[in-house]
């Protein structure tokens, strides 16, 4: 089967193609009272988007996480929680290097002292290279890209698995931020979609290992969003691929994370798909274990 195959495929595993928030995942029919959340990439984009989201679902606690703490964005948080008729969360910036496992132990650290608890990690900072071809490609750059995209996922969950574990009554919920460029092969871009690939494999790994301890790992596709990040991509894609809605990933990430869906772990799962016909089909998921990485033979 070609990678057009597979790509075309995975689109369209649900009827309905999502590119806006709907109101069947809306944050507002959530309760996260009492919730702990850490959000990486969270200054901007993606990350901050969810991050209020997760406010107008009621989530307590929030830690927001990026290179510098973005300390500016504690009132907007508080806001939006207040607009959807919600106590204000306690807002915790952080400074963290994904790449870096002392700053990420010293961030730990600060969620156990502040917290006290971890409901949901989302593993959300990324980084994407300009795309070029391998050859006339830059070492750094290209291997920056698994640094980021892959270690940094690599050493958040090393660092904060105890803690979601530790949390009594908790969601003990990982979400990884992957991509549909997982799924298929674009001449240019070997590191940034070999990561998000490698992804996919490294959830299925966390949930061998920690399901039984009552982890929930899940990765997922955020959609096609024009951030700083994906101006990288190829200018001939940003009005092609890049024309969804940032509030539709934000608003999906509360949806699959606000209850543990048991039925998606290990699994990779568009924002693209409708989630209430993706519901409809969680016993056909489990039962021909669907949406996992396998070798076509």
């Amino acid at each position: 089967m070609a990678s057009s195959d597979f790509t075309r495929n995975a689109r369209e595993f649900t009827p309905t193609y999502q590119t806006d928030t709907y109101p069947f995942i809306s944050p507002n029919q959530f309760d996260l009272s009492g919730r702990a959340v850490l959000i990486t990439g969270a200054s901007r984009g993606i990350g901050l988007a969810t991050a209020l989201s997760y406010a107008r679902a009621g989530a307590a606690k929030i830690a927001i996480a990026a290179r510098s703490a973005p300390t500016n964005l504690v009132s907007e948080l508080q806001s939006a929680a207040t607009s959807a008729s919600r106590r204000k969360p306690e807002v915790l910036p952080l400074a963290i290097d994904v790449t870096d496992p002392a700053s990420i132990d010293a961030a730990t650290k600060e969620v156990q002292s502040r917290f006290g608890r971890l409901d949901i990690l989302i593993n959300n900072a990324g980084y994407l290279e300009t795309f070029t071809p391998v050859v006339e490609s830059d070492p750094d750059e290209w291997w920056k890209t698994w640094t980021v995209n892959l270690r940094g996922v690599y050493l958040l969950s090393r660092a904060m698995i105890p803690l979601l574990l530790d949390t009594d009554g908790g969601l003990k919920t990982l979400l990884n931020t992957s991509s549909v460029g997982a799924l298929n092969k674009r001449p240019g871009a070997s590191a940034y979609q070999s990561t998000k690939f490698a992804v996919l494999r490294f959830t299925e790994f966390l949930d061998a290992e920690y399901s039984e301890k009552g982890l929930l790992a899940i990765a997922m596709h955020p959609g096609g969003v024009m951030t700083e990040l994906s101006k990288n991509m190829p200018k001939h894609t940003h009005n092609t691929i890049l024309t969804d809605k940032v509030e539709l990933g934000a608003d999906t990430t509360v949806w699959i994370t606000a209850e543990r869906r048991e039925w998606l772990a290990a699994r990779y799962v568009s924002v693209n798909w409708d989630m209430k016909e993706l519901s409809a089909e969680k016993e056909r998921i489990v039962k021909e274990d669907l949406l996992k990485m396998r070798l076509a033979v």
